[in-house]
């Protein structure tokens, strides 16, 4: 509450004050407009401007009239800029190209705020037990189902609130159950404690979603795992202390279809569907050392693209020397400074087919500002220090350094992956 307040009096004081330095003339309308689009903002009004959005880049925004207090921050933003002397800007295109790259980092100033918390879900249903003297308000915990049986505690947990994962698979689900006792402990707090280890305790509990008979060894699940409804088994699995293992067999109620998910450490390997006891069809699923693997392979072939390319380039480059492609001098800046647009579009293609990339919008940001510094000095030294030789070599350069953002992205996801 307190964070979030002040994210909101600090932006609503430098956002007109930004726009102010900018375009001087229209100070009185920028205020104005900031308070206008900060209500309309905080409104329900927004809710159809964030979908459009959300098809693009995903975007959050909590609706609280209480963040309307920080609306008497822009007379003091108009105070602070009133009779200050204005800066005057240099017509010359570098600097005017220099403040605008500037204004693009310094959106994050007043734009950047915390993510929502990420939500793992369980495709298994899982549940700790704790010794408990009450039973905790249902209203409070989202993520909590509750089942009193004497003085223990049943918790079903439906999710979990963790940071956002590299990669959403098994193996990160199984991190986050690791400790799923002490951390729903930790959450419920009041009255609760942990039961003693290595004491086995055989549960039935009601739920909507059937009957599941459960097995714990202190407050984990261990054992096997039952859920009847109608009568009808739909759910039947095994436990190693909390973590899925073994043969699960899933059961439509209403029908003959049967799911069988094969399951080592937590992990899923296989997934078979059968239909009147035939199987229908067979898929394997990549394990985190499988995704492992993978990354190592397409790493490779990436590399193998640029020595390719790098090849090309040179084969161009001895077979017109001392030729050389002729520009003029303002298409050669012109080109240096909007090829990182081109090499950003293939570093976006090539990370949507190998990494199945999902920026959020401030991601997007990022590494639009990364790849401008960092290929920008590049071109420079391509174009008026190697010298382009044919008109393809400004393609090749582009592919050559979209290549070069993409190794370096998913290097950066593999060391993550294998800490």
């Amino acid at each position: 509450m307190l964070t979030g307040k002040l994210s909101d009096f600090c932006g609503l004081f430098i956002f007109p004050v930004f726009w102010s330095a900018l375009f001087p003339k229209f100070k009185s309308w920028i205020f104005i407009l900031s308070g206008i689009l900060f209500v309309f903002w905080k409104s329900e009004y927004a809710s159809g401007l964030i979908e459009l959005v959300n098809t693009f880049f995903p975007i959050e925004r909590t609706v609280d009239p209480t963040d309307l207090l920080a609306l008497p921050v822009l007379l003091l933003g108009w105070l602070h800029l009133k009779g200050r002397p204005q800066l005057a800007l240099s017509n010359s295109l570098l600097p005017r190209l220099g403040i605008a790259f500037i204004a693009l980092v310094t959106i994050f100033s007043f734009c950047a705020t915390s993510q929502r918390p990420y939500i793992q879900s369980f495709d298994h249903p899982q549940y700790v037990l704790l010794r408990s003297a009450v039973t905790p308000d249902v209203k409070l915990y989202d993520e909590f189902e509750f089942y009193r049986k004497d003085s223990l505690l049943v918790v079903k947990v439906n999710h979990q609130y963790i940071s956002r994962p590299v990669m959403d698979d098994d193996y990160n689900k199984n991190r986050s159950l690791k400790d799923l006792d002490v951390s729903a402990l930790a959450r419920i707090g009041d009255s609760t404690s942990l039961m003693p280890p290595g004491e086995i305790t055989a549960l039935t509990v009601e739920t909507p979603q059937g009957k599941d008979a459960l097995r714990f060894k202190g407050g984990r699940l261990d054992g096997r795992f039952s859920r009847t409804k109608n009568g009808r088994m739909i759910i039947e699995g095994f436990y190693k202390m909390g973590i899925e293992d073994s043969i699960w067999t899933f059961k439509d109620s209403t029908s003959n279809a049967v799911i069988k998910q094969t399951i080592v450490n937590g992990e899923r390997t296989r997934l078979e569907q059968f239909r009147d006891g035939k199987l229908v069809s067979s898929t394997g699923i990549n394990t985190r050392a499988d995704s492992i693997r993978n990354i190592y392979i397409k790493i490779g072939m990436l590399i193998l693209c640029m020595l390719g390319i790098i090849l090309v380039l040179r084969q161009n480059y001895r077979k017109t020397f001392p030729e050389q492609l002729v520009l003029k001098q303002y298409w050669k800046w012109l080109l240096c400074l909007v090829s990182p647009i081109f090499v950003w579009l293939v570093y976006l293609g090539l990370s949507t087919l190998l990494i199945n990339y999902s920026p959020d919008i401030f991601e997007t940001l990022a590494a639009i500002i990364f790849i401008f510094m960092a290929t920008c000095p590049l071109m420079f030294v391509a174009v008026f220090g190697i010298r382009l030789r044919k008109e393809i070599d400004i393609v090749l350069y582009c592919l050559l350094l979209g290549l070069a953002c993409s190794i370096w992205t998913i290097c950066g996801i593999l060391i993550e992956l294998t800490i």
